[in-house]
């Protein structure tokens, strides 16, 4: 969708936004979606009015939603983004509190029988943050599996993941990768070619299985990672180079994120703030001056 006879790397920041307007005009597969305000986060218990709140700003816009827990409030997303016409890729979030991964469990479960999961994911990175074994999450993975057998079940984590956790990636009916070039201090004008590397290599253990990016970015403002700059030009092209990959070659891709989450920046640093394509109220962060 760049300008005729003009790559997307060439174009002005204004050009840029321009692009990126009609690109979420036209509507994009899927987007990573928490449903807190300024000053809530993870402990927070949300309402189903704030949910559907939060979904109507981006429901023009994408086709999927991807959420992250099935407790404190957010096990209603996946029915309200129902209602508003999106699909739902279901995350159940596991970390080292078992009793909370059995409520997380449970719960997915229930969205699953109640027909609002069209992939359920169990865990998020949880062998990144060394939380939990090999053999408990399988063990979680194929519970849920054999409790929801019409839908689709899942474990994201980051591509390389895939292949260090070989018995994971057979459990898995698809297999959610997690590609971030901005993490691994890739400059900006590599990245596309970074994360189709990454890409690659969750497709070749896939063994035929289908591969779903389930997050991708570039921040806006923050510090620097290495060779990896925030700005609004670098996280422009990021977005438009994403997604011009993903149209060329069918890639299903969940962007990282909605909206800005200040939460983030404890475990993250100054960028953690600002990964939205909306701002913390909700507001389009990229327009025309």
């Amino acid at each position: 969708m760049a300008l005729a006879g003009i790559a997307i790397d060439q174009l002005s920041e204004q050009q840029l936004i321009t692009q990126l307007q009609a690109r979420l005009a036209a509507g994009i597969h899927g987007i990573c979606f928490s449903p807190y305000l300024e000053g809530q986060g993870p402990g927070t218990v949300i309402t189903a009015d704030q949910i559907s709140s939060r979904l109507s700003i981006i429901a023009d816009h994408v086709q999927w939603i991807r959420t992250f827990s099935c407790t404190e409030g957010n096990q209603l997303i996946p029915g309200l983004a129902r209602q508003q016409g999106m699909k739902t890729l279901v995350g159940a979030w596991l970390d080292g509190d078992l009793d909370n991964n059995e409520l997380e469990i449970a719960n997915a479960i229930a969205v699953g029988l109640a027909g609002d999961a069209d992939i359920i994911a169990i865990g998020n990175e949880v062998l990144l943050r060394d939380e939990l074994s090999e053999t408990q999450l399988i063990d979680y993975m194929e519970r849920v599996k054999a409790a929801v057998p019409g839908v689709p079940v899942g474990y994201v984590d980051a591509y390389y993941k895939f292949v260090d956790y070989p018995n994971v990636t057979a459990a898995c009916d698809v297999v959610l990768a997690n590609c971030y070039p901005f993490w691994e201090a890739c400059a900006a004008e590599y990245s596309l070619l970074y994360m189709k590397d990454m890409y690659r290599r969750a497709m070749k253990v896939a063994a035929g299985k289908k591969v779903i990016i389930t997050e991708t970015g570039w921040p806006n403002i923050g510090t620097a990672f290495g060779g990896s700059i925030p700005s609004t030009s670098n996280a422009l092209r990021y977005f438009l180079n994403t997604y011009q990959w993903a149209e060329e070659d069918d890639i299903d891709i969940f962007y990282f994120a909605a909206f800005d989450e200040a939460w983030k920046v404890a475990d993250e640093g100054d960028v953690g703030a600002y990964w939205g394509l909306w701002d913390k109220d909700g507001i389009p962060k990229y327009s025309v001056a």
